[in-house]
């Protein structure tokens, strides 16, 4: 596993499949303005120079040509909405409002508190288990109801989310107490989390490694230890990691008897989607 991925431009490589239009549009955004203040910067020295005080010469105001300073401003206008049109909307539309399917992608629930990430995984019979207010505890921080039959194979895990490479995942994020903003830098995204609304944000990682979670919301006193890992992991190794997790919370018997009711179920027809509950 990659655990030092390296930097490149100021920023970490990308590691999500829509990386590369935001990257190429952070590329095109510094080239120009590179290109436009260097423009400018040649335009004033050449001024600087052309209007140089002389002796025995005289400055003249005249007003001939006005009109002509207002073109570099309608050509900056001109590109800047072309940016908005050609890739911000496009963009935005893809990250925000295309979420892939909830039968093609991994749905996991995010409850983040000062100051930690806890994400809940629906485990192998695809539904997540009822969360209620009164049952949040030390040992329980999302309020898990452990008499809901649905909860019995769901998985907790605390600062570290494992996914499988190639497959895209959506979080479903909501907060215990004030705003918190999860980022990972390396997939060029991020989403504030706010208290009672649910809030989503999918990747599709497609590099192995470890890569860093960060909240980018100043949210309290601890705000910058609220740090957690993403385990971007073959499908086979994700498999052995969450087969791990049931037999921690189960028992090894049991844990082999869900996923293999799991199986079961996956390979008969007509099986329900991934729900919610």
């Amino acid at each position: 596993m990659n655990e030092e991925p390296g930097f490149a431009m100021g920023i970490p490589p990308v590691a999500v499949s829509y990386g590369a239009q935001l990257d190429s549009l952070m590329t095109l955004l510094h080239v120009v303005m590179v290109a436009i203040f260097v423009i400018w910067g040649v335009y004033l020295a050449y001024c600087l120079w052309a209007y140089r005080a002389r002796p025995g010469g005289r400055a003249v105001y005249h007003t001939a040509g006005e009109r002509a300073s207002f073109i570099p401003d309608a050509l900056v206008l001109a590109f800047e909405v072309w940016l908005i049109l050609a890739f911000g909307i496009p963009i935005w539309a893809n990250l925000k409002q295309e979420v892939p399917p909830v039968g093609e992608s991994l749905q996991i629930r995010l409850v983040a508190q000062q100051f930690a990430w806890n994400f809940q995984y629906a485990g192998p019979d695809g539904t997540f288990g009822r969360r209620d207010v009164a049952l949040i505890s030390a040992s329980n921080a999302i309020g898990l109801d452990d008499k809901d039959p649905a909860a019995k194979d769901d998985v907790l895990s605390i600062n570290n989310l494992h996914v499988p490479v190639g497959k895209p995942f959506t979080l479903l994020m909501t907060s215990k107490d004030v705003i918190h903003d999860f980022q990972v830098t390396n997939f060029r995204n991020k989403q504030d989390i706010v208290p009672g609304m649910t809030t989503t944000l999918w990747f599709e990682p497609n590099v192995i490694g470890k890569y860093e979670i960060g909240c980018a919301q100043l949210c309290g006193l601890g705000h910058t230890q609220m740090v957690g890992n993403v385990f971007v992991e073959e499908p086979a190794d994700y498999e052995a990691w969450m087969k791990t997790q049931l037999e921690l919370k189960l028992g090894t018997a049991d844990a082999s008897r869900v996923l293999e009711d799991a199986r079961s179920q996956a390979s008969a027809p007509g099986r329900a989607e991934r729900t919610e509950s």
